[in-house]
């Protein structure tokens, strides 16, 4: 194995190899784990508090999940230095070891400031020097405004698709009439469209030579005040994407693919994402799917069995087909920012992204992770929903193939929300309910599932 600086290799253990393009799993896997900044340390450790439960029930001793600490945001910074938010030897393990799973890190927005990676309260520089401390809440840990590391991580590890499965659990309170309707999973590219990260701000001489060259050469017309931002969409990243999307919908027998796109009017990106998307299943899928013509044309719009429909659909009618008819959908394929908002509007749905759980996936490696962010306010007070990232862990669980660890996990979350016995974010929704810390929810799940043990025994 590798030699880390900081990170330190478990003794026992063995790490997940991958053979001939697929994962090969020891009972006893190394996995790296960062627990994430604000209440990212609170959620994590009732996270593995249930993973560890839901292998040792299912498996009775004979796996377990070796964990390894490594470093990203705040722990990096205590642990390198003060600029120093992704070390390398953090992708060098994740990649090395081929499965992962963080909690939230911190994400600054705007300007030339510096960060509190404790609070996430910007401010400006001292009579030009380096702030000591942060004006809010008086951390030390203030380090210059960097790039989102959520966004380092997945283009440095070419992590380029983000999962996000959204369903209902019974008894979540939610605004929609029919949540039981709702389960789809959502592949949103990772690396291209505006997560490339490709901006000009105004002012700037780079800013101007683009706009020159634009404007002057290119025969185009915007305000010369513009910031310029610029969205590749490439058809290598499209086409992966949708093959991994398509892949995903054979292997787990769902009925459709649907290529979400702004295509009326971005014809060269979105719209070659559509086109993409369909040269793709068409060309490595072809006696597994039909598309939504061919399903008119040839098969009178019933689709023959065994077969996964290939439709695409506008990105703002989605917004209205998954209010008015979600059980059309199943497997949606979109771009960057797309799926960005369809994503977390979908997650709304079925209760908010306290239970929304995502996963970064690539050809190497895999970063599991909640999917929302560090709410700074909560930070140490055990109180803030934990669903996100036990359910993201259930999504690595799956990825392992310990499917039996997994459905235990589901079935004891779900036990325990129709219980009532819920954390804040939801006792406040229902009537009736009891209001639990952190860690008392997931020791709650961890109960369901060692009485369902005792059950079934």
């Amino acid at each position: 194995m590798t030699s880390y600086k900081k990170i330190q290799v478990p003794q026992e253990g063995q790490k997940i190899e991958l053979k001939n393009g697929k994962l090969s799993v020891p009972d006893f896997p190394i996995i790296p784990f960062f627990a994430g900044d604000g209440t990212g340390p609170d959620i994590w450790r009732a996270t593995r508090h249930v993973l560890d439960q839901a292998i040792k029930t299912a498996y009775s001793g004979k796996k377990k999940i070796v964990w390894m600490e490594i470093y990203a945001g705040l722990s990096a910074l205590k642990n390198y230095d003060k600029d120093t938010v992704l070390p390398q030897e953090t992708l060098d393990a994740i990649n090395e070891f081929r499965v992962a799973i963080k909690g939230p890190l911190t994400t600054p927005v705007g300007g030339h400031k510096f960060v509190c990676l404790v609070c996430s309260a910007e401010q400006n520089e001292d009579n030009g020097r380096r702030p000591e401390k942060c004006v809010k809440c008086g951390s030390e840990w203030l380090t210059p405004r960097f790039r989102s590391v959520n966004v380092q991580l997945r283009q440095k590890l070419d992590l380029y698709a983000c999962v996000r499965p959204v369903r209902w659990f019974k008894g979540v309170p939610c605004p929609v009439k029919e949540p039981e309707k709702f389960n789809i999973v959502i592949f949103r590219e990772n690396t291209e469209d505006v997560y490339a990260g490709i901006e000009f701000e105004n002012g700037t001489p780079e800013q101007k030579k683009v706009y020159d060259f634009l404007t002057k050469e290119m025969g185009k017309k915007f305000n010369p005040d513009s910031g310029i931002g610029i969205k590749p969409i490439s058809k290598t990243g499209s086409q992966r994407l949708i093959r991994m999307a398509i892949q995903y919908a054979i292997d787990h027998q769902k009925p459709s693919v649907t290529i979400v796109h702004k295509g009326n009017i971005q014809k060269f990106t979105e719209g070659a994402f559509r086109d993409w998307g369909y040269e793709v299943a068409k060309t490595e899928f072809r006696d597994k799917i039909v598309t939504e013509a061919e399903l008119w044309d040839k098969h009178n719009g019933k689709l023959p069995a065994g077969k996964i429909l290939i439709k695409d659909r506008i990105a703002d009618q989605t917004f209205q087909q998954l209010l008015l008819r979600p059980d059309e959908y199943s497997v949606l394929a979109t771009p960057n920012l797309n799926g960005d908002y369809i994503s977390d509007a979908a997650a709304a749905q079925v209760g908010g992204l306290g239970i929304a759980p995502g996963a970064n996936i690539g050809d190497k490696a895999a970063l599991f992770e909640a999917t929302h962010g560090t709410a700074p306010k909560y930070t140490d007070k055990d109180m803030v929903n934990p669903g996100s990232l036990i359910l993201s862990g259930v999504m690595m669980l799956e990825h392992l193939g310990w499917q039996e660890a997994a459905n235990l996990i589901v079935s004891a979350l779900e036990q325990t929300i129709q219980d009532k016995t819920v954390t804040y974010d939801l006792e406040r929704q229902m009537t009736g309910a009891k209001k639990l810390k952190t860690s008392e929810f997931g020791e709650a799940i961890a109960r369901h599932m060692g009485k369902a043990a005792s059950v079934a025994a």
